[in-house]
């Protein structure tokens, strides 16, 4: 469950909070190491030139942990929940889940926690990991 709201962005170079794809929260089912994540997702999504094209979880240390492709926008659809996995973590294993806009990349607003204790909203600098951007797997096109 989500527990605290997001920061105002100060920092020069942070997207405002209306141009990043937010993971708002996530339901997990599963077992460790194979589990499955719900991410309820906002994002300014105006069709295919501005869209959340992924939402990924990732370790402390910067490494993808697990990728789910959004292979179209969601204009009508916000905030929306795609589930993805398996999702190889421990369960008190800390990871980040965060959002992607294909044509302004990663925002500042993440959530961060574990399964056995829950996420709650927190903020990375933008560019943390961000050359995951063009780790695979990564979209082909955008159907609508």
């Amino acid at each position: 469950m989500v527990e605290e709201e997001p920061m105002e962005m100060e920092t020069e170079g942070e997207l405002s909070e209306d141009k990043q794809a937010i993971a708002q929260s996530v339901d997990i089912s599963g077992v460790e190491g194979n589990y499955t994540f719900s991410v309820n997702l906002k994002s300014p999504d105006l069709g295919c030139d501005q869209y959340a094209d992924w939402w990924e979880v990732i370790s402390l240390d910067k490494k993808l942990v697990y990728r789910r492709i959004l292979r179209h926008s969601h204009v009508s659809e916000q905030p929306f929940i795609r589930s993805g996995g398996p999702v190889n973590v421990v369960e008190n294993e800390v990871v980040y889940i965060r959002g992607h806009i294909n044509n302004l990349s990663y925002g500042a607003i993440v959530l961060k926690g574990d399964v056995a204790n829950g996420f709650v909203k927190d903020t990375l600098a933008a560019d943390f990991a961000k050359g995951l951007e063009t780790a695979e797997p990564l979209p082909t096109n955008c159907a609508f």
